[in-house]
Formats: C-alpha cells, structure tokens, sequence
C-alpha cells in the first residue's frame, strides 16, 4: 500500500480507522473518498480478488460526475459498450418495435455510459488500490459495537478494532443483518424472478437486446460483442421462491418449468441454462429501510436501497450514495456524519427506486391485456425521439467535500 502525498504530511492526531465490507462497486468508491479526507481504510472481500465478468450495467446523470471527479470517467468512455438498438417480440416471434435504447431506459446518448460491470469495478479498485489495505478471501463474522469503537472478528480468524464500519455487501448484506435483522423485514419483493447467464452467440445479434414476451414471461439474448450473449428469463411469481435461492438446481428446474411450453429461442436457452458455469439467479426486490445506519455502522449501495434492475440506477445510486457518505465524514464525527449522510442522500435515493414502476410496465407486462397495451404503447414510441434523459437520474448535484489538509 502506497500512500499519497496528501497523507504523508506530519498529523497531530492519529488517522480514525475505518473498515469496509464489500469490493464492488459502493465499496471502492467510499474507500477512494474517505481515503482522501484523512481516514486509514481497509476493505474486506470475501471473494479472492475483484470481481471480472457480469452482466453490463449503467452510468447516468449525477454518477457520471462521481467518476469524473475520481478521474476515470476517460477510461469508462473507453469501455463504452454502446448499444444500438432493442428489438421487442410478440409471443409468436414477429416484431413489435424496433428502438433506441435510451427510448425506454431515459438514458441519454453521447453522455450516459453502458460499461461491463468487471470494466468499472476494475477501474474502481485501480483508482485506490495503492491508498487502501485490501483483505481478499476473508469476510466480517461479528461486529461488537463500544462507546469508542467496534471490534470486528473475520472469518478468517483475525480480531481488529475500527473507529466505523461499513457494510457495502449488496441486497443479501450479512453487515445490515447482523446490525438490523434478517433481510425480509427490509426486502420489498415486486413479484418476479429472474436467471441470467452466459451462452454462446448463435444468432448473429452485434451490440443489440432482443426480447420476447409472453404474459407474466419475458426471455432477452443481450449480445455486447459478437461472440457471446447475456441471456435473460424473466418471470412473474406470487410469492418469492425460497426453497430455490439456495440451491442452484431447484433454480434451473424452477425456470424450466415457467418456460416449457415457450417457443422462439427460449428451448435453446433452457439448454443452455442447463450446462451454463456462470448462473445467477435471485427475486427482484427493492430494500427500503427507514434508517442506515446504527451507532458506528452505516450501510451503503445495495446494501441500504437496492433500486432493483427495473429501475437501471443501481451502479448510479451506489456510486453516488459512497460519494455523499464520505463527504458527510469529512469533517464531522460519526453521528453528525451519519445523519448528514440520510438527510442530503434519501430523496434522491426515493425517487430512483420509485422507478420501478416504469421499469416492470415496460419490461415485463404480466397479463394478457397489459402486453397489448404496452406493446401499442412501443410502436407509437418508435416514431419518437428518444428520451432527452429522466429527472431522477440528475436530482442531486454533488456538493464539493473538504479533503482533510
């Protein structure tokens, strides 16, 4: 670990210690902040190093001067996937509409980035790797909070002590249940399930979506290049699946059976999901808490407000949600920080997971008279100019934090 200039300078105080559970995205970005406003960071990933792969993931409005600010927005612009068109299907295959992406996610072109998510957690722990101790392979098991700080066990074996804690652990943080109970008091299921995967792009689709529907069924093939695809099933469910979440075959047989009877490409994709090494599979769930934080703990990213996919600002809120945190800390104690954090980060957070509901209309009708609807709804929409972007996505201008001198 190398540190900068701005922290070698004679201290009169000893650097507050902080540690960060989680190396994805929310992570990195409050580790490079807090970094710079005087605090010794370490973050803990329980995977062996950070994670490549994933399915492509968006950059908009206010984010957008997050990346800026940490100075790797060019290289972003580098990765750019660019996608240029997506193509609905009826259930027998023939087309609806044919549209800019940005139509119907709000984006707006030449300024909103589609990145795969291994691009930016790459860029991310690049930019602090050198300033922040990193523990790979290793997770937090207990947190035992004092009046002057909290004592952390690993699984690892290894016991520290830290001034704060952070949980950046995503929708299923073991940080938010050990602070505030199980995930269901928080967890908002909005009626779908969904697995995605990787497969091999048989089909001829460069840098486009296809996805069909059928009432309550969606099936998309994503292609970012030429070689392979991103495939999708999408499914409207009552009641989310909990025998399934832990076991990866009652997870394919569960997408087997909703999809048996379908036709267009979804037989080969149910072939493909069989063998595929790389399956995630989860609900679509939004975390709505009415607080983040509790003594010297606070959570961050999904882990506090998962928006959910149907609202594509899940990146965007946990890149500025870290961002707003570690400024709240620059100059104030926990509990000032704490509750700076929630009061300048909550209406913005709101307004994007409200969202959703434009996401699941749009994506994912789930009758048969919603389907109709909405696919009259996209051919007028073909013969309109995209979106010039949604309000929700730049409803925060980023204040200017002080680094401690």
């Amino acid at each position: 670990m190398t540190l900068t200039g701005q922290q070698t300078k004679t201290r009169t105080t000893p650097r507050r210690k902080v540690l960060i559970s989680g190396a994805g995205i929310a992570g990195p970005v409050l580790a490079y902040w807090l970094n710079r406003y005087g605090y010794a960071v370490t973050v803990v990933e329980k995977a062996g190093a950070p994670r490549s792969g994933g399915y492509p993931i968006d950059v908009r409005g206010t984010a957008l001067d997050v990346v800026r600010r940490m100075g790797i927005l060019p290289r972003l612009r580098d990765s750019h996937i660019d996608l240029r068109r997506l193509t609905f299907l009826e259930e027998d295959g023939s087309e609806v509409a044919l549209l800019h992406p940005h139509t119907v996610t709000g984006g707006v072109a030449g300024r909103d980035l589609e990145v795969r998510r291994g691009d930016l957690t790459d860029a991310l722990y690049t930019a602090v790797r050198d300033d922040a101790e990193f523990l790979f392979n290793d997770s937090v098991d207990t947190l035992d909070q004092s009046g002057h700080g909290v004592d952390v066990t690993f699984r690892g074996g290894g016991r520290r002590t830290f001034d704060m804690v952070f949980g950046a652990d995503g929708t299923h943080s073991r940080t938010r249940e050990m602070l505030f109970g199980p995930e269901e008091r928080f967890q908002h299921y909005l009626g779908y399930c969904f697995a995605v995967f990787t497969m091999r792009n048989t089909f001829g689709l460069s840098h486009e979506t296809v996805m069909w529907n059928a009432p309550g069924r969606a099936a998309a093939l994503y292609a970012v290049g030429d070689d392979e695809v991103h495939a999708f099933l999408n499914f409207a469910q009552p009641e989310p699946p909990f025998d399934a979440f832990r076991d990866p075959r009652a997870q394919r047989d569960l997408v087997a059976t909703v999809f048996a009877d379908d036709g267009w490409e979804v037989p080969g994709m149910l072939a493909a999901l069989r063998d595929a090494d790389d399956v995630f599979f989860d609900a679509v769930s939004q975390i709505r808490m009415p607080r983040w934080s509790s003594g010297r703990v606070a959570l961050v990213g999904d882990a506090a407000w998962a928006p959910s996919f149907l609202t594509g600002q899940g990146t965007s809120l946990s890149l500025v949600g870290a961002y707003m945190l570690a400024g709240s800390l620059a100059e104030r104690d926990h509990a000032t920080g704490f509750a700076a954090y929630e009061h300048s980060t909550r209406e913005f957070v709101t307004m994007n997971q409200a969202l959703v509901g434009k996401g699941g209309a749009t994506l994912f009708p789930a009758t048969p008279q919603a389907l109709k609807e909405r696919n009259e709804r996209l051919r007028s929409l073909s013969a309109m100019p995209a979106e010039e972007g949604r309000p929700a996505h730049s409803a925060l201008t980023l204040p200017e934090f002080t680094p401690t001198s």
